[in-house]
């Protein structure tokens, strides 16, 4: 069974950091970012989640995630497609993502943020999600991850 892995949380929370270090050599990266100019990425990000699914691999989507009603297509095409559903979540840290933010160049800066910040949910089985675990940075460049329960 193929698994969507949907990471939750504010810009510069290390969600694309852990997805190099726990998930890039089995799941298929899919974010918005890569395509910030297309015109619909909803529905781009949906082709390319339904055809790694399509070809019985496993997709990360490394978005900010932040709310149930963004979380919703994702879950409900990772269902069509017969996967499981695994969250990430990113607890806020604030100062520390905005600080990390504030250190990016470029494109990688957000303007943002506190938008995100305003729409941001923790997720729950609720949702759909077959697995939930809490991300929090571990201060050495790793993670500590722990499940969530029920």
């Amino acid at each position: 069974m193929p698994e969507v892995a949907v990471l939750i949380g504010l810009q510069a929370s290390g969600k694309t950091t852990f997805y190099r270090q726990h998930l890039a050599a089995t799941h298929v990266h899919v974010s918005k970012d890569d395509f910030r100019n297309a015109r619909d990425r909803e529905r781009r990000q949906a082709r390319l989640i339904a055809e790694a699914l399509a070809a019985g691999r496993d997709v990360a989507v490394d978005n900010t995630n932040a709310s149930p009603e963004e979380r919703r297509p994702v879950i409900e095409l990772a269902r069509a497609h017969g996967a499981s559903v695994i969250g990430y979540w990113f607890p806020p840290e604030v100062q520390e993502a905005y600080a990390r933010n504030a250190e990016r160049q470029g494109k990688a800066r957000v303007p943002w943020f506190f938008a995100t910040l305003k729409r941001l949910r923790p997720p729950g089985y609720e949702e759909g999600f077959d697995a939930l675990y809490e991300v929090r940075l571990d201060g050495r460049g790793g993670f500590r991850v722990r499940p969530v329960a029920l």
